[in-house]
């Protein structure tokens, strides 16, 4: 585990102690939590832009053999 010195917002400060007033959870609890889901949350973003990127790579290599193919048929359709 490694001890961490965090400076919060004062407002943001006072939501989380309300919620954990509410909830009955430890201030460290709810911090790692929180973090844990911001992580995740980055991590999807990255992953959606990186697949969005490879995505448009492939189709345009997609449409290059679909009209190579359709050539073909073309050419068999001529015999």
């Amino acid at each position: 585990m490694k001890l961490l010195s965090l400076k919060l917002d004062e407002e943001i400060f006072l939501e989380m102690e309300s919620i954990l007033e509410q909830k009955d959870q430890p201030r460290n609890r709810y911090i790692n939590d929180a973090v844990q889901h911001f992580n995740r949350l980055n991590k999807r973003n990255i992953l959606s832009k990186q697949l969005a990127i490879e995505s448009r790579m492939v189709a345009e290599e997609s449409m290059s053999v679909l009209s190579e193919f359709e050539s073909l048929e073309d050419e068999d359709q001529a015999i």
